[in-house]
C-alpha cells in the first residue's frame, strides 16, 4: 500500500492515477473538509479528465483520510512556498509531513518527496529531521525524490505521458520506486541521485521563466519606441534556430513563478540572469496597469468602474489562481491606493477578491474597457458580447478584430 500525503493539485491526481492502475492507495490530508468532499464522491478542483480518473480510482478502492497510515511507502506531495524575503524554499510543510510519517512508519519504509524543492533541501532539512528521531537513513528509512512534472489544464495526460526523474541514495530503492511510477507512467523514467533530481526540476522551470522574461522585456523595449513586438517576434521566429515566446501579463502558477527564486535564494551572486528574469516577469502586472492607464486616457475613460479584468486564474481553462498575474495587478493597485477594478473569471465560482463579479452578463454590461488577462475558451464562445467594447488583449489571443496589446 502507498500512503499519498497531501491531496492538492499534485497529490490528488497522483493518488488517483496510482489507484486506477492497480496500486493500493490511501490518500491523507490534514484538511478534513477536503477529505470529506472526496469521501462524498466529489473532486476538489476542476481539471480535464479528473472526474473520470476519480471514478476509476474509487472503483479500484482508493480511500481518503486525515490519518497517516502504517505502510512501507509514502509519497509526500505538500506545498513548498518560498520565503519572499530570503527567496529560499520554505520546507516546513515537507518537514512536518515527514515528521508525521516517522511517527507511524515501520522500519525500512521508503519516503518519496514529490514536492518541488531546491537543490540540497533534503540534505539541509529532511535528513536532519529523520536523524533526530534516531532512524538511520539507508537502513531504517529510505529517502527518494520524485519531482512532479505536470501542468494544470493537462494534468491527467501529462501524468501518464511525461518523462519522470527518480532521485535516490540507493540505486536498488530508486528502481523499486521507478517500478511503482511505471504502473501508470508511459514516459521515460530516469533514476539518478537525489540532489541531481532536485536541481533538474528547478532548472526546467527556470529555463522557461528566462525565456518568458526575454519576450516580456522585448515587449517593454518595443512599447518604448512604438514598435510592434508581435510582428518582430513573428519575423524573428522564421530563423531556424530562434523560437521567441509571446509576451504576457506576468507569470503565475506554483512552478515557473516560484522555483527560480529557490536558485536566487540559495546561490546569491551567481544566479544573476535568473534574478533578472524573475524581476522582469514580476514587473509585468505593473506594466499592464500602466498600459491600462494609457488606454483609458486615450479613450477619455476617467472612471475605473468602467474597466474590467477578464480572468483571475494564472492560465487558461483552469481554476488555479496561485501567483495569478491578475491578483498581483490588483495588489499593485492597492499599494497605489487606486480603486480596484472589476474582475470576472468563469472558472472561479467563489469570490476571492472584493470587486469580483460572479455573473459574466453583469460584468460585461457595465464596462467600457475589457482587459483580457487570461485567454479562457469562453472568450471565443462569447465574442458577440464584446462588440462595442474597447479591448486590451494582454494575451494576444487573436480573437478580436481591433484591440490594444502590450
Amino acid at each position: 500500500m502507498i500512503n499519498v500525503i497531501g491531496l492538492g493539485y499534485i497529490g490528488l491526481p497522483t493518488a488517483l492515477m496510482l489507484a486506477s492502475h492497480g496500486v493500493e492507495v490511501v490518500g491523507t490530508d490534514y484538511n478534513k473538509e477536503l477529505v470529506d468532499t472526496l469521501n462524498a464522491g466529489k473532486t476538489t478542483f476542476k481539471e480535464d479528465g479528473l472526474d473520470e480518473l476519480f471514478a476509476a480510482a474509487v472503483k479500484a478502492g482508493i480511500r481518503f483520510t486525515t490519518e497517516y497510515q502504517v505502510t512501507d511507502m509514502y509519497i509526500v506531495s505538500v506545498p513548498t512556498p518560498y520565503d519572499k524575503k530570503s527567496k529560499k524554499v520554505d520546507a516546513s510543510y515537507v518537514n512536518a509531513a515527514v515528521k508525521d510519517v516517522l511517527n507511524v512508519c515501520p522500519l525500512n519504509a521508503t519516503i518519496v518527496i514529490e514536492s518541488t524543492i531546491s537543490p540540497g533541501t533534503i540534505d539541509k532539512y529532511v535528513r536532519p529531521e529523520i536523524q533526530a528521531t534516531g532512524f538511520t537513513i539507508g537502513r531504517d528509512i529510505n529517502l527518494v525524490h520524485a519531482p512532479e512534472r505536470i501542468i494544470p489544464g493537462n494534468m491527467v495526460y501529462e501524468l501518464k505521458h511525461n518523462n519522470r526523474t527518480i532521485g535516490a541514495d540507493n540505486r536498488e530503492i530508486g528502481e523499486k520506486v521507478k517500478d511503482i511510477y511505471a504502473s501508470f507512467c508511459e514516459g521515460e523514467i530516469t533514476v539518478t541521485d537525489i540532489k541531481t533530481a532536485e536541481m533538474t526540476k528547478v532548472v526546467e522551470n527556470t529555463f522557461r521563466d528566462i525565456n518568458i522574461a526575454f519576450a516580456n522585456e522585448l515587449a517593454k523595449i518595443c512599447r518604448s519606441d512604438n514598435m510592434d513586438v508581435y510582428e518582430i517576434i513573428r519575423i524573428a521566429n522564421k530563423h531556424p534556430r530562434v523560437n521567441i515566446l509571446t509576451p504576457g501579463p506576468g507569470v503565475g502558477g506554483h512552478c515557473i513563478s516560484v522555483d527560480p527564486w529557490f536558485l536566487v535564494g540559495d546561490y546569491p551572486g551567481l544566479a544573476n540572469i535568473i534574478l533578472a528574469a524573475r524581476k522582469i516577469n514580476d514587473s509585468m502586472p505593473e506594466f499592464v496597469l500602466k498600459r491600462i492607464s494609457e488606454i483609458m486616457k486615450e479613450n477619455n475613460i476617467t472612471d475605473y468602474n468602467r474597466v474590467g479584468l477578464y480572468g483571475l486564474t494564472y492560465k487558461e481553462n483552469v481554476d488555479d489562481v496561485r501567483e495569478s498575474p491578475t491578483l498581483q495587478l490588483l495588489e499593485s493597485m492597492r499599494d497605489h491606493l487606486a480603486p480596484e477594478l472589476k474582475v470576472y473569471d468563469p472558472y472561479v465560482a467563489k469570490k476571492i477578491t472584493s470587486n469580483q463579479i460572479l455573473s459574466f452578463d453583469e460584468f460585461i454590461k457595465d464596462i467600457d474597457l475589457v482587459v483580457i488577462m487570461v485567454g479562457h475558451k469562453q472568450l471565443k464562445e462569447s465574442l458577440p458580447l464584446f462588440k462595442n467594447k474597447i479591448i486590451f488583449d494582454t494575451r494576444y489571443t487573436g480573437l478580436f478584430d481591433k484591440a490594444y496589446y502590450l
